[in-house]
């Protein structure tokens, strides 16, 4: 059988593009040679796609303080002819490279968001992880938030703020409806970026600007007093879920920087000492926020579970991170499968996705 090209998106727009580059290095070093060719497109943060012929070239460092593109020296499209699949140099319009599935690491905006799921189901090509709307909705915490309490699944209570409203609800309007304790963050965005832990009044509005550079729609969240735990699931219609791990913040809250600068940032216990009956609570409501939410392939689920046994989802990500120290690919190594070999049964569950998919769609003579 011959081997897929598997195109690999990486970098981007978002305020995750360093994140995305190292997660990148990863997937690329785990795909099995004997089964795909790598295809590697470097998106810059001005969004300029680049062919990467050097793979060698991406590994310099893993230190997202330093990590950049270094080769932009040849600036790519993707075919706009159906079903055509053609990676195309810009200036000379030559032929580098023909694409059989899309594999993005775009963590963020412009690619966790369902822009890099749209572009692949235009371009009729298989996509690793969820779709359009899974991918959507997972990255907009307030729809995921609507979405999940309307099949009763616990979140903290929350507050919605567009920039345009007048007046914005006051500190004391916040704290009267969600407690003294409150995060802000951007509805879209990933990686704790934009994200305040307001402890006082005098935090509040310097909290609300911040996150508003991040995005139009922010929400006020309750905080929620609890261990947080992380499950990992993947598949299509009957997903499976991970053992359970549990992040211990040393700053008071997991921050971007807890996650991907500073290794003492937090302790990451794998797997989360937990009984049974919480792993199966846990485990099962991963797989349902998962179904509700129309996930595929790839999804983290992130909550709380507090002292009384009750959890609450914090969020989901459906490209979640895969650096070496990131919990999705971790959580299932401990569970019983490597990293290549879950990187293998991504790509199968976007092919598997794709021709259901195709095999539904009227066809017109």
């Amino acid at each position: 059988m011959s081997k897929l090209n598997v195109g690999v998106f990486f970098g981007g727009k978002s305020a995750e593009h360093e994140i995305s580059l190292i997660s990148a290095q990863n997937v690329i070093k785990s795909l099995d040679r004997k089964k795909y060719n790598p295809v590697l497109i470097a998106i810059d943060q001005e969004g300029q796609w680049f062919y990467q012929s050097d793979e060698e070239l991406l590994f310099v460092t893993d230190d997202p303080k330093k990590i950049k593109i270094l080769d932009k020296s040849t600036p790519v499209l993707l075919s706009p002819v159906a079903n055509d699949h053609r990676i195309i140099q810009i200036q000379s319009l030559e032929t580098l490279a023909k694409i059989d599935i899309i594999y993005p690491v775009l963590h963020g905006t412009y690619g966790e968001d369902g822009a890099i799921q749209g572009l692949a189901k235009m371009a009729n090509l298989p996509c690793v992880g969820c779709g359009i709307i899974g991918s959507s909705v997972g990255m907009d915490k307030e729809i995921m938030k609507r979405v999940l309490t309307a099949n009763e699944i616990q979140n903290a209570p929350y507050i919605t703020i567009r920039r345009n409203d007048n007046p914005y609800p006051s500190y004391e309007e916040a704290e009267a409806k969600l407690g003294s304790e409150l995060f802000v963050k951007p509805s879209n965005m990933g990686s704790s970026v934009g994200i305040t832990h307001v402890k006082q009044k005098n935090e509040y509005a310097k909290a609300l600007d911040y996150a508003f550079q991040y995005d139009n729609k922010i929400i006020i969240e309750s905080r929620v007093k609890g261990r947080e735990v992380e499950c990992a699931v993947m598949g299509n219609l009957d997903p499976k879920a991970s053992i359970v791990g549990e992040v211990i913040p040393k700053g008071g809250f997991y921050s971007y920087e807890s996650k991907y600068i500073d290794e003492d940032g937090a302790a990451l216990e794998v797997p989360a000492k937990i009984t049974q009956e919480e792993l199966k609570m846990i485990q099962d409501i991963s797989i349902k926020a998962f179904k509700v939410l129309e996930c595929r392939g790839i999804t983290r689920v992130d909550m709380f579970l507090t002292p009384s046994g009750a959890c609450f989802i914090n969020e989901i990500n459906t490209l979640p991170g895969f650096t070496k120290i990131s919990m999705y690919p971790t959580l299932w190594d401990i569970s019983g499968v490597s990293i290549q070999d879950l990187v293998d049964l991504l790509i199968n569950y976007a092919i598997e996705e794709h021709q259901d998919l195709e095999n539904l769609e009227v066809k017109f003579s």
